[in-house]
C-alpha cells in the first residue's frame, strides 16, 4: 500500500514537471551567421550600416499554437540588433566596403531591418504536429539620391513528435535567420547601388 502511494506520487510530480515544461515560455538567444558568399562589388567605399527591429512584437508565437498560451517564444529586440548588425557589417566588408555607423551627408547606406517573425503549429496529423517558422528581412540600400528595397523572406516547416525544447527552437529560428541574411545579401543589386 505505500509503495503505491509512492508510485503514484511519483507519477504526478512527473506528470506535474511534464505539463510545467510545456507551459514554460522560450527566451531565445540567437546568433544567425551567414554562410553564402557574397558578391565582390566594391572598392573601399565607405557604407553606412543600421539593423534595426521593425516587429511589432517580440514574441514569435507559442509552443502549442494557441493564442492563449503561457508557452510563449520570445527573441529580444536588444539581444539580436546587434547579432543582425554584426552580420550586415561582415557582409559589407566582404561585398569589398567599408562599414560604418556612423551617419554623413551624401555617404551610401544600407538599413537591414527585421520585418516579421514568426513560429505558428502548422497541420496535426497521428503522432506528428508541425511547427511553421517565417522570417521577413528588409534591406534599403540609399545612394546619390537613388533607393532600392529588398523583402526576403525565409520559411520553414518542422515535423515533430515531441514538442521541440528550447534547444532545438533556437537552432531552427536561427537557419532560418540564417537563411534570410543569405538570400538579402546575395541580392546583386544592393551592391551595385552602394558601388555607383
Amino acid at each position: 500500500m505505500q509503495r503505491r502511494r509512492v508510485l503514484g506520487a511519483c507519477a504526478l510530480l512527473l506528470t506535474a514537471g511534464w505539463l510545467a515544461g510545456c507551459a514554460s515560455p522560450h527566451y531565445l538567444q540567437l546568433d544567425p551567421r551567414r554562410t553564402a558568399g557574397m558578391p565582390l562589388t566594391g572598392s573601399g567605399q565607405t557604407v553606412t550600416v543600421t539593423a534595426v527591429d521593425g516587429r511589432d512584437s517580440e514574441v514569435l508565437g507559442t509552443r502549442t499554437g494557441s493564442a492563449m498560451s503561457t508557452a510563449v517564444i520570445t527573441v529580444n529586440a536588444h539581444e539580436l540588433v546587434p547579432e543582425l548588425q554584426a552580420e550586415a557589417e561582415r557582409a559589407i566588408r566582404e561585398m569589398g566596403f567599408t562599414p560604418t555607423t556612423a551617419r554623413a551627408e551624401g555617404r551610401p547606406s544600407l538599413t537591414l531591418t527585421l520585418d516579421h517573425l514568426g513560429y505558428e503549429r502548422g497541420e496535426s496529423r497521428p503522432f506528428i504536429d508541425e511547427a511553421r517558422l517565417e522570417a521577413v528581412l528588409v534591406a534599403e540600400a540609399i545612394n546619390a539620391g537613388t533607393t532600392y528595397t529588398g523583402a526576403y523572406t525565409s520559411r520553414r516547416t518542422q515535423g515533430y513528435a515531441l514538442r521541440p525544447d528550447k534547444a532545438a527552437n533556437t537552432r531552427m529560428v536561427n537557419e532560418l535567420l540564417s537563411d534570410g541574411l543569405d538570400r538579402a545579401f546575395r541580392d546583386p543589386e544592393l551592391g551595385r547601388l552602394l558601388a555607383r
